[in-house]
């Protein structure tokens, strides 16, 4: 985008975009892969930002320091919620993980002096000397990790997670430790979630109880149910979907909201898979054989070279 225009405002919704579509990549590692629907992502993305703040207010360290340290704390705190996963599945467990973040934003009016209260703590260093170093910094950080989950996705320990979703029994039945990789999941899904606060606060130079608020907790479900869940890529595409047409709706501020929802509730009446697959699957076609997923421009399978689309007769008149 900077080769084009290097305008402030294109390159502030630019880099949001990059750091909540990190945001939503993580939500969908835990609850697209594993099926622990998180309601309280906020405490990962808020508790990272206010560890980095804090650091970076009090300690003068510098952001590329106070920004993983914010994360892997966060990482801790998410095998810490994870525990509760262990007893309790379905609304249960999204009730419990909705509880952090609610008892988080309690603590920081409880202890003003360090969190700031509600006003937040301003003046955070910045991640680079200029908005377009900010861009840049922001969008590497953005493209390795999400490339990591989309990996991790796809691996072995995708499979595990997948299958656990399905059916956690059956899988605990053929001898494998579903302790360990839901904890993974949720240390995982929480280190990536706190990058990204980390990265939000020093950005906006801010960090407040906004961050720890129920609402930003729902933004990434969203996003991954508008993009469509367990392919990382998905809420990725959502996210740059509907963040930036957001942004462009304030133009007209009175039917914002509702020309948002309007939209959300139309393609989830048409693409109810989201929107990238529900287009991959009018733009790919399944092997009748070895049902691998083609290209619409192949007339064989990559896979098995069985004709995935016979050759239309001639009609003799």
């Amino acid at each position: 985008m900077p080769l084009f225009t290097q305008d402030p405002y294109w390159l502030r919704v630019l880099t949001l975009t990059a750091i909540f579509a990190l945001y939503a990549a993580s939500w969908d590692l835990l609850s697209g892969y594993t099926g622990q629907v998180s309601l309280g992502h906020a405490f990962f993305f808020g508790l990272s930002g206010y560890v980095s703040a804090i650091l970076g207010r009090e300690l003068g360290l510098p952001p590329w320091l106070t920004v993983p340290l914010g994360a892997s704390l966060a990482a801790l705190a998410g095998v810490f919620v994870g525990l509760p996963s262990l007893r309790v599945r379905g609304p249960y467990l999204s009730l419990v993980t909705l509880a952090f973040p609610i008892i988080a934003l309690g603590l920081v009016f409880v202890f003003p002096k360090i969190t700031g209260g509600e006003l937040g703590l301003s003046g955070l260093p910045r991640l680079g000397q200029n908005r377009l170093q900010e861009y840049y910094i922001v969008v590497f950080t953005f493209l390795l990790s999400t490339l990591f989950l989309w990996k991790l996705g796809g691996s072995r320990i995708g499979l595990f997670l997948h299958a656990i979703r399905e059916d956690e029994v059956a899988v605990r039945m053929v001898g494998v430790n579903t302790v360990r990789y839901k904890l993974l999941a949720f240390g995982a899904s929480a280190f990536f979630a706190g990058l990204a606060g980390g990265l939000h606060a020093h950005f906006l130079r801010v960090v407040g109880p906004d961050s720890l608020s129920v609402f930003n907790s729902i933004q990434p479900i969203v996003w991954s149910v508008f993009g469509g869940l367990a392919t990382i890529y998905g809420p990725v595409a959502g996210t740059f979907l509907l963040f930036p047409l957001l942004e462009f709706l304030r133009v007209v501020e009175e039917v914002r909201m509702v020309a948002f929802a309007f939209l959300i509730l139309l393609v989830m009446r048409f693409l109810p898979q989201g929107v990238v697959r529900g287009v991959l699957d009018r733009l790919e076609e399944t092997c009748p054989r070895c049902k691998v997923r083609n290209a619409f421009t192949r007339r064989r399978c990559r896979a098995c070279g069985v004709e995935l689309r016979l050759p239309e007769k001639e009609v003799v008149a």
